[in-house]
């Protein structure tokens, strides 16, 4: 880390006067409450960062950082891994007020500025037991989660994000404001469905909505992981036939110290399928009745609860603050010899924090062309997210970070693509790579047409054709 860059007064009031939002500068109480972002592991020092009060403060911040050279990057829910919401002494463009959410029940469409929350849009939305694919974790950000495409336990059923969305409002690198989708700005539209913050800052999404809950069949069964290989196997058979009401997740961690897990286990490897049925709850217990059946379980709370209640069921998981490192893969069906990999390498977890997620696409996002939208490998069957977490205390971080490089190594024969959001440190060559050779010319196409000087480049970069 270098010297922190310090903007002077007359430059900071130049853009005062075009912004009616908060400005945090280095000497201000806030600021290092402001530069936080949910991976306490990033520690970066801005020199500037702004909370926008609406589009017009966007597209001034975005002037001041372009007429300036300044280094900007975006802020939303601020959950990216790698940190890219925070740059090193830049302008850190902050959406985290804009968090209202319009929804019209009629059309069955709803409208949330960039800043929102994944329970900002899901209270809204499920007043009315409407709903759209959102992230497992409430605290997410819409912006990064949408951009990139959105996975979460309703995409079997509806789709990934992306296929749900119908518009956006951007602002674009030379300041200016673009509507995009289907109809205007075909491109653009295109491209914001899976291609990340590279084109501009979406300041609102239009999404369609679908009847969803308000109760769904959800919650988890726990086993030890003596039994890993057989619930696995069960695992793979039983998403094979699933149907699309079916979002499953099969996780591996160590046993938190619960009450409710025999205390043997506390701190011991475990596995858990958690489950989200947004079907009919009679239909969905009888689906998972064998999933209660298989192996040793040591806990059940599957049961009928809000759909709300169980998109917040990872929140205390994931809290803000604690160290994070992770890598991504995606797979096709289970083969043997991968879930044997995914049981070797879940013995060894490093860390009470730690887990690997194994996401079960297809369904409706298998059914979408591959070329409608820029997110690329809908053929994929599953996606494992492995993640390395520890307290900021922790004297061997890096031991969890290599267990997280082992875990990733080993199903490298097996992998066939990587979900953008999923990754961290990566170099640019593998952003190429996750997209594959079309699509990425066409993205890099996009970004020289839209920011041919990669102003926004603080995200899982594509360089512009050319650059």
């Amino acid at each position: 880390m270098g010297a922190l860059r310090v903007l002077d007064q007359t430059t900071v009031e130049a853009l005062r006067r075009s912004f009616s939002g908060e400005i945090i500068r280095p000497e201000d109480a806030g600021y290092d409450k402001a530069r936080k972002i949910w991976n306490g592991d990033i520690d970066r020092r801005p020199a500037l960062i702004v909370r926008c009060a609406g589009t017009a403060d966007v597209k001034a911040a975005v002037r001041f950082a372009r007429e300036r050279d300044l280094p900007l990057s975006v802020r939303g829910g601020g959950h990216a891994v790698a940190g890219h919401a925070v740059c090193e002494g830049g302008l850190v463009i902050d959406l985290s007020t804009m968090t209202g959410v319009l929804v019209d029940a009629e059309a069955r469409t709803a409208r949330a500025q960039g800043g929102c929350l994944q329970h900002h849009l899901d209270r809204q939305t499920q007043a009315l037991g409407l709903g759209v694919t959102g992230g497992i974790v409430s605290h997410t950000g819409i912006g990064g989660l949408t951009l990139g495409g959105g996975i979460g336990w309703l995409m079997r059923k509806l789709g990934l994000t992306v296929d749900n969305l119908r518009a956006c409002d951007v602002v674009t690198a030379d300041g200016e404001f673009l509507s995009a989708s289907e109809h205007e700005n075909p491109d653009l539209f295109w491209g914001l469905r899976g291609g990340g913050g590279n084109f501009g800052i979406v300041t609102s999404f239009e999404y369609t909505l679908q009847l969803v809950g308000p109760t769904v069949l959800a919650g988890l069964v726990l086993y030890p992981m003596d039994d890993a290989t057989e619930v696995l196997h069960f695992f793979r058979d039983l998403v094979a036939d699933a149907p699309d009401d079916l979002g499953i997740v099969a996780t591996l961690r160590l046993a938190p110290a619960l009450p409710l897990i025999p205390e043997h286990l506390h701190g011991k490897p475990v596995v858990v399928l958690v489950v989200c049925y947004a079907g009919a709850i009679e239909e969905g217990e009888r689906l998972l009745r064998p999933l209660r059946a298989i192996g040793t379980p040591v806990l059940d709370v599957i049961t009928a609860k809000p759909y709300c209640e169980h998109q917040q069921m990872l929140d205390s998981a994931f809290p803000h603050g604690r160290h994070y490192y992770w890598k991504s893969r995606q797979l096709p069906p289970l083969i043997d010899e991968v879930i044997d990999v995914i049981v070797e390498h879940g013995r060894k977890i490093t860390s009470a924090f730690s887990s690997a997620r194994i996401f079960t696409l297809g369904g409706a996002v298998a059914r979408v062309d591959q070329g409608e939208t820029a997110y690329p490998n809908r053929a994929a069957a599953h996606d494992i997210n492995i993640v390395g977490a520890w307290e900021p205390n922790d004297p061997e971080p890096d031991r969890h970070r290599q267990w997280v490089r082992r875990f990733w190594s080993a199903l490298a024969p097996y992998a066939g693509g990587v979900y953008v959001n999923f990754m961290s440190d990566e170099p640019r060559a593998a952003v190429a790579a996750a997209y594959g050779t079309h699509t990425y010319a066409r993205l890099a196409a996009l970004k020289k047409k839209y920011d041919p000087t990669n102003l926004f480049r603080f995200n899982q970069n594509i360089s512009p054709a050319g650059l």
